[in-house]
Formats: structure tokens, sequence, C-alpha cells
């Protein structure tokens, strides 16, 4: 970049230096030449030159032309007659002779047509620059002689050299100035592209169209004017656009009206796992500003549509249900046999049949009750692995026999409506025993009449006041001092959100909270 920076700048004061002396040569023997021609006129029309060239008065005017040619500062004074024949000449042997003696000289039109004119020639004085005019008589009926005024080129090449001179040194001086800025500029720039080169910046722009198309989350990346710079095929495949849509240009607002985009333009604060919902789709956005030397560029925001996460994790809550159903039921029934085991060491047999007995007609009659209640077997599952984690826990989960769950729609996701209910009844257990100790219960009623499934869950926790309620689902809010809770409440609101139901909180009469969902049995009916 220095080099043909260099280049360019010797090349254009170079060719600017040219037409100058070019111009400067013009102009001077332009400028010689007037004076020439304007001299020649004036000796012309002096009266005892007139007199002088008529009588062919050489003695005369051969002093007088010397005199004139150094009071002018000219280089010669020539005077012929009407023939053309030197009357006066700074060189003697010269007098007498044609002034048409050298073939470059021609003195035809002064002498007949009476013009003046200027001419730039080799006389036999050398190189000069010419003004002649023509001598008339008094009357100025006739041409009598000539005048010839010349100005030695020698004296303008001199001007021109020290000109040339001081334009070699203007030149000198661009160019040096222009190698300066040339690395100057090449220095910032190359600061402004993280000092790569070319090559690596073609390299590096391949890698990352390679990378965003590999990303499976939609991408798009606005300016400050709201115009859209990057985007990937993910991105257009999630906004449900067409295939051979381009979005590069185009303003943000066309694509997705009322984006958000904007407002982090404006505010700089970031947004992180936000759900949107666009048509029919709910995305997570996030959206980063993007900063150069402190100031805000551009934003670029990350989508994916949530059903997309949420089938990951319905799939792991669903794991962690039966996992925790497996572990409960074990643990459980692994302390009654140890204590069978030891009735039966003690030779208690009547005991640990009773023992048996007892296990036995419990779980009995919650599996019928779920069997005649719930005709869902996640659910029932579900529901059977909260029991056995209640008595884990030392609490008892207390189903209401005349609950039943039977007309569940076969539009409502069981996994989703698995996680609203297993949040609610763990978190009504945790508050139960935190407040009650063991031996406390947790109610739970279910009723699929009407046109809405309705789950009340209650507790025997410390209850909830005003300020709590209005809190308690947002994400992070928690009454626990560990890390990591603070997201069941808020997951179950969301999923219910999705869902077209609601969860409401009330007092119960013993002094805990009482939890109402309703999810409409028809989603548009909400």
């Amino acid at each position: 970049m220095i080099l043909i920076l260099g280049f360019m700048a010797l090349l254009q004061t170079g060719l600017i230096g040219w037409f100058a002396m070019l111009y400067l040569q013009q102009s001077l023997d332009e400028q010689i030449g007037q004076r020439a021609l304007h001299v020649a006129r004036t000796i012309a029309a002096m009266p005892e030159i007139g007199s002088a060239v008529q009588q062919r008065d050489s003695d005369f005017l051969m002093p007088i032309s010397r005199q004139l040619a150094e009071t002018t500062e000219a280089r010669f004074v020539v005077i012929g007659d009407q023939d053309g024949i030197r009357l006066a000449h700074p060189v003697a042997d010269k007098v007498g002779r044609s002034m048409n003696d050298d073939d470059r000289d021609d003195n035809t039109a002064v002498l007949i047509e009476g013009r003046d004119f200027i001419t730039r020639d080799k006389g036999s004085l050398g190189w000069s620059m010419r003004g002649k005019a023509p001598i008339f008589s008094a009357d100025r009926a006739s041409i009598i002689g000539v005048v010839s005024v010349g100005y030695d080129l020698v004296r303008v090449e001199q001007v021109i050299s020290r000109y040339q001179l001081t334009l070699m040194a203007v030149i000198l001086l661009s160019f040096l100035l222009s190698a300066v800025t040339a690395a100057w500029f090449a220095n910032h720039f190359k600061k402004a592209i993280f000092g790569l080169e070319p090559e690596q910046i073609a390299r590096r722009f391949r890698e990352q169209e390679a990378t965003l198309e590999s990303v499976r989350e939609g991408i798009i990346a606005i300016n400050t004017e709201g115009r859209i710079t990057t985007f990937n095929a993910a991105a257009v495949r999630t906004l449900g656009l067409g295939e051979s849509t381009r979005l590069s240009g185009r303003l943000i607002e066309e694509i997705l009206p009322g984006s958000a985009m904007m407002d982090v333009l404006t505010t700089g604060e970031p947004e992180y796992d936000l759900e949107v919902w666009r048509d029919d789709h709910n995305l997570i956005v996030n959206r980063l500003p993007l900063q150069q030397n402190g100031a805000i560029t551009g934003v670029v925001s990350s989508f994916r549509r949530k059903d997309e996460l949420d089938l990951v994790s319905e799939k792991l809550t669903r794991i962690e249900q039966y996992a925790d159903s497996l572990r409960s039921q074990s643990h459980e029934y692994m302390n009654k046999l140890h204590t069978i085991a030891g009735l039966i060491q003690l030779a208690a047999y009547d005991e640990a049949l009773q023992l048996i007995g007892q296990e036995t007609h419990s779980h009995q009659a919650l599996i019928h009750l779920l069997v005649e209640a719930v005709t869902d077997p996640i659910l029932a599952a579900c529901l059977l692995g909260k029991y056995n984690r209640a008595r884990e826990m030392g609490l008892t989960l207390e189903i209401d026999p005349e609950s039943q769950m039977h007309e569940l729609p076969a539009h409502l996701p069981k996994q989703q409506l698995v996680s609203i209910i297993g949040n609610l009844i763990e978190n009504a257990l945790e508050a139960t025993l935190k407040c009650h100790g063991e031996g406390g219960e947790v109610h739970l009623t279910m009723t699929d009449l009407g046109n809405d499934l309705i789950f009340e869950i209650e507790d025997q926790g410390p209850g909830l006041n005003e300020a709590e309620q209005l809190q308690i689902f947002r994400k992070g809010v928690t009454s626990k001092h560990e890390r990591g809770h603070g997201l069941g409440l808020h997951l179950v609101q969301n999923l219910l959100a999705n869902l077209g139901g609601t969860v409401t909180v009330e007092p119960a009469e013993s002094g805990g909270s009482r939890f109402i969902v309703y999810i409409p049995k028809n989603k548009g009916s909400a």
C-alpha cells in the first residue's frame, strides 16, 4: 500500500510538474515575445528612426540601435530598409547584407503586408525570441523599413531551470509526505482490520459463513440503521420465510415488525433467554449489542423454536419422573423389607404379617384409585412416584378419592402436564416438610368435569402473603437458600401459558397454600 500510494503520488506530481514547466515555458516565451514586439513597435514609431532609414544613414542607426538594445535589455536591435537590407546590426560586418540571408528569417509579412509578428527562431545571432514591426513613412502611405528586436532565450532557459529545481524539490517533498501519509494510513487500516492481511480476511470470512450455516440456531445481525447485515439459513427456516429469501440490506422492521432488536440498539442492554411468540411458534431469543471503541455498531440476535428445547426438556423430565418413582419405591421397600426381616428374626410373625398386609392394602388402594381415576399411564406413574416420594420424606400424599381425570384431550402434551403437576406437588411436599415436619400431609384433588382440567394441590406449609403470591412465579424467586432453585414454578407458569391455562394461589384452611391449576380442554377457549 505504501509503494502504491507513493508511486501514485510521484506520478501525479510528475505529471503536474511537467505540465507546469511546459506552461511556464510557453508563458515566458509569450511574455518575452510581447516585450520584443512592443519594443520593435516603439522603435519603428520614432520619427528620427524613420528619417534615418529613408536616408539609409547607417552611421546614425548603428549607435542608436546599440543604445536601444542596452536600454531595453534586448540581445539585439536590427534595422533594415524596405528591401530588407540591414542598416543597423550588432555585428558591423552584417550591415549592408540582406536580412534574409538566413533561411529561418522571413520579413515578407512585415515589408509587403505591413503586419508585425512574433517568432521564435534561429538567426545570425543564434536562437532568440523576436518581435518585428514595419517602419512607415511620415504620412504612413508606404513601408520604408523593418525593425527586429530579439531577446536571448538563454535567459528564458535559466529562469526555467530555476523553476525546475524548485519544482523538483516540491515533487520530492510531496513524495515524502505521501509516503508518510501512506504509512500512517496503512497502519491505521491494519489496526482497523486487526492486523489481518487480505488473504486472512477472505479465509476468515469463508470460515464465518461456514460457521453460521452449521449453527442450528437462527442468527440475524443488524447495523445502526436497522438494516440486516448477516443472517444464516436457519434464520430463514425458523422464521418461516422462503428458502430463496435474501435478507441482506433489508430493514429488520420489514422482516420482523416490532422487533426488540431496535430497542437493544438504543439501550445497549443485552437480553437473554426471552420467550417470543411469532405466528404459532414460541421462540427462545437472545439479543446482544455489538460494540466497537465504546460505541454500539449493531445488534446480533440468535433464536430457536422453543418446542425443540421443550422436547429435550420433556424427555429429561419424563426420565426424571420415572427415576424419582423407582428410587422412592426402592428406598421405601428397602426400609419395609428391613423392618419385616427384623420382625422375623425376633419371631414376631404376627406383626410381620400385619405389616405386610398394611403395605399391600395401602398400595392396592392407591393403585386401584389411580386406575379408576386416571386413565393416562404417564400421569398415573407421576402420581405414584410422588406418593412414594412423600412417604420417603415422612409425609403423606392424599389423593381425593372423588377425583377423576378421564378426558385428557389428545392435543395436550402429557409430558408438559406431568411437569406442571410434578413441580407443584414437589413444592408442596418441601413446604410441608419445612413447616410441619414429618407426619404432614399434601392433598391433591383432580376433576375433568366441565370445559377445564382442574388440579388442586394443598400443602401445610407456612403460606404466602399477597406480595409473595405475586412474586412466586418469577424466575429465581424461592424461599430456599441453596443455588439452583426458583425455576420450578416459573416453568409451571410458562407451560400453562403455552397450554392456555392459568394457576392461582389462595390460603388453605390448614394454614398453608392451595395452588389451583386450570387447563382448558380446548386451547382456543381459554
